[in-house]
């Protein structure tokens, strides 16, 4: 039988007019295929927006690499043991084209008084080369501090949730007692509030605050030539491993390069554990799909059990007749495919758009489900789910080389 008679075939069995039993399955089958096929994209999206979001949130605030005093790399969230500027640290920016921008910090452990209570800080020294830009997203009041040419300024840029515990507000004055690694009595300052910031994620909102890296430098009797570290930004945060060891033997000696995820493993690993997310929720979608998929066919080969075997008593091969279900079977994957990815791109990019989907932030760090496409993936789902549906399909069709013409024609 010829492949276009085979085509010819399915297609009518398939698109017929007439209320089977077999559109119905038809229909029901391509109908779950959608579902798996959306849900699959969804969870890739919405993980994968999950991942860049958070990732993002922890780059903006502390940078994708951080150069400092070799020793300083024990303890992740603590005053650093200073080191002399440098100029082959911000040089780095010529010899390695990933690297985008090069910043100084330095930090300070503190308490911030008002009339009725105290909170613990660690005060963040930046200089006026700092790019707010990346935390614009997360300034909900306020601006961020100035720099003066002289001296340091006395502003203060604090976390919403540390101005509501203290009962701040925006152009309040704070009482901040530096506490004095010495064992000196801690040196008090009286700075202005003139922004507040939310990054979403508690554990860092509840712990930084930021000011001039010069108020740092006085209190910790430091030269202006001395700072806590540097911060590095990348194009690409997928290069942090390579470009913190690339970067290594242009270092002075005494400093040492580490990334923000060996910096802060926890949040990082938790991040990894949603790729297992993903796997889990696809294997169940694709068992889904082929199961789906495969009782359907086998419910079409049985109920054209007359028509298998009056083709056969036409003269037709049993392959030429598995071709005909292979055919519906592929149709029903192509459509499943289809209206599939158009259902999961369209809930997405709803998503995106509108954020109807929301979280609460205190436990996932974001108070919307955050969406990212990456196209590969997609493409991947798509050629996957193809390729083992299609592989699936063969067992279904053996029933067809089974089936006796003369009982088949005579079976009811």
């Amino acid at each position: 039988m010829p492949v276009n008679i085979a085509s010819f075939i399915a297609r009518r069995i398939s698109i017929t007019s007439q209320r089977t039993f077999s559109r119905f399955i038809i229909r029901l089958s391509i109908a779950a295929t959608i579902i798996s096929v959306a849900v699959m994209i969804l969870t890739i999206a919405f993980a994968s927006g999950f991942q860049q979001t958070i990732s993002n949130k922890v780059f903006s605030f502390f940078g994708h690499i951080r150069v400092q005093d070799y020793n300083a790399l024990q303890v992740s969230i603590a005053e650093e043991i200073p080191i002399q500027r440098n100029d082959s640290v911000p040089a780095l920016m010529k010899t390695n084209p990933a690297i985008q921008k090069v910043q100084a910090f330095a930090t300070k452990n503190a308490i911030l008084k008002t009339s009725e209570t105290i909170e613990g800080v660690l005060f963040k020294g930046v200089e006026k080369d700092y790019d707010f830009a990346r935390l614009q997203g997360f300034l909900t009041s306020g601006r961020w501090i100035n720099f003066i040419d002289s001296g340091y300024t006395d502003e203060i840029n604090l976390s919403e949730s540390m101005a509501k515990q203290l009962k701040l507000k925006v152009n309040d004055k704070v009482l901040i007692f530096f506490i004095q690694a010495s064992g000196e009595a801690p040196r008090p300052r009286k700075l202005t509030v003139v922004g507040l910031f939310k990054t979403g994620i508690e554990e860092y909102d509840k712990l930084f605050a930021l000011g001039d890296l010069k108020l740092v430098q006085r209190l910790n009797n430091w030269s202006p030539e001395q700072v806590g570290g540097y911060e590095l930004f990348l194009t690409d945060f997928n290069n942090m491993v390579k470009v913190s060891e690339d970067i290594v033997p242009y270092l002075p000696i005494g400093m040492s390069s580490q990334t923000i995820k060996e910096i802060f493993p926890s949040i990082f690993d938790w991040l990894a554990l949603q790729n297992q997310t993903i796997y889990i929720v696809i294997l169940i979608m694709v068992v889904i799909a082929v199961l789906n998929l495969v009782t359907c066919l086998l419910i079409l080969v049985l109920e054209r059990t007359r028509m298998i075997g009056l083709l056969k008593a036409l003269g037709a091969s049993n392959f030429s007749i598995q071709k005909i279900f292979l055919y519906q079977g592929a149709l029903i994957t192509f459509l499943g495919l289809l209206f599939g990815n158009a259902l999961g791109l369209l809930v997405s990019w709803l998503q995106q758009r509108y954020g109807f989907i929301t979280l609460p932030e205190e436990s996932y760090y974001i108070s919307q489900a955050a969406v990212h496409i990456v196209w590969w993936q997609v493409a991947m789902v798509n050629i996957g789910t193809f390729v083992v549906c299609m592989a699936v399909l063969l067992l279904p069709t053996v029933i067809v080389a089974k089936v006796q013409p003369v009982k088949a024609i005579q079976f009811r």
